[in-house]
């Protein structure tokens, strides 16, 4: 008869013995920590979210024209595809005057993609655009409009990205623009200001 073959085990661990396991030292085990016994009496204090003053409800009071967009690189390629002027079509979406901005990220973003964007680059370099300088490290571009979104509430962002505008439909009263039947539209913006009905 011949030995039989094991199967070896893989991604086994060792197992380790706990530091409260009575095998070890007294000296060496792991104390057991010890509840602190709340005071009745004592205030309980709770960390309630700070919201900004300019927010009535879901009613944003800082967004007014002209209108200040936050442009996403992939909002001026889709807008190239859909053959729209950028300001042209903001000012025919919204009836009022509009002041596209484009932060340093979403210019490296652009700058990064090549030779085959250019035309892109080149439309982001409008002196009609507004550049917004970053102090944040890294160039990740959706990071930043969330970023900047959340600390001031005068802008609307324009993309066509899905999950970019997933985590920004959580932030309280900021307006999305995106494409759709080649032209812009616009969600979540107050009634007051003229959002066009589809």
């Amino acid at each position: 008869m011949g030995k039989q073959k094991k199967a070896r085990k893989y991604a086994t661990m060792k197992r380790t013995i706990s530091l409260r396991d009575q095998r070890i030292k007294e000296e060496d085990r792991a104390k057991a920590k010890k509840k602190k016994k709340e005071d009745p009496s004592a205030i309980k204090e709770r960390e309630v979210p700070k919201y900004p003053s300019c927010l009535f409800f879901q009613y944003n009071t800082q967004l007014g024209p002209p209108y200040y967009i936050l442009v996403d690189t992939n909002f001026i390629n889709f807008s190239i595809k859909a053959k729209l002027d950028l300001v042209q079509s903001m000012m025919d979406c919204l009836y009022a005057k509009c002041i596209p901005c484009i932060t340093d990220c979403v210019m490296a973003e652009i700058e990064k993609l090549g030779q085959k964007y250019r035309v892109a680059l080149r439309i982001a370099k409008d002196p009609r655009f507004e550049r917004l300088p970053c102090t944040h490290k890294g160039t990740y571009a959706d990071d930043c409009l969330v970023q900047r979104v959340t600390q001031h509430k005068c802008y609307i962002v324009a993309t066509v990205d899905r999950d970019l505008k997933r985590r920004i439909r959580k932030i309280p009263g900021v307006p999305i623009m995106y494409i759709s039947n080649h032209r812009y539209n616009i969600e979540r913006m107050p009634d007051d200001y003229g959002a066009p009905r589809l």
